[in-house]
């Protein structure tokens, strides 16, 4: 009499990713691109942002007010070159604009904001706008 036994396709799958994740595996994705991180806390009369925004000159950044829309862009340059004495081994560049857009729940008195740019860190003071009196219209 044949003896019959059972095969199991899957039985065998271990042997097959063995030793793969036990060796050292190096996932590198180059750091080349900006992010703009925010922050944003509220007081009774002014908005304050920090943007961590680095490796930017202060000349390359833009901010626009528009109402209670804030924009903040800039445009980023890096240049990296690794050298072993005279023989450069690797050299990377890298241009691109950031940006970055949120919307306030009061709408910012532009002539009074204030920003400064500090070791990679914008700051935006940004006072609140006096609410407008509510004006009656007598029908003619």
């Amino acid at each position: 009499m044949a003896n019959i036994t059972r095969w199991d396709p899957f039985e065998d799958i271990d042997d097959l990713f063995k030793g793969v994740f036990l060796r050292p595996m190096r996932l590198e994705a180059p750091d080349t691109q900006v992010r703009v991180k925010m922050d944003v806390r509220e007081d009774d009369k002014a908005y304050l942002v920090h943007a961590e925004i680095p490796g930017v000159k202060k000349e390359d950044i833009q901010i626009s007010i528009d109402g209670n829309q804030v924009s903040v862009s800039a445009e980023v340059k890096r240049e990296k070159e690794d050298k072993q004495g005279e023989k450069v081994l690797r050299s990377e560049r890298y241009y691109g604009k950031v940006y970055r857009s949120f919307t306030l729940a009061q709408d910012v008195d532009q002539e009074n904001a204030k920003a400064k740019y500090d070791n990679g860190v914008l700051e935006l003071t940004l006072p609140k706008k006096a609410a407008s009196a509510t004006r009656k219209l007598t029908v003619q």
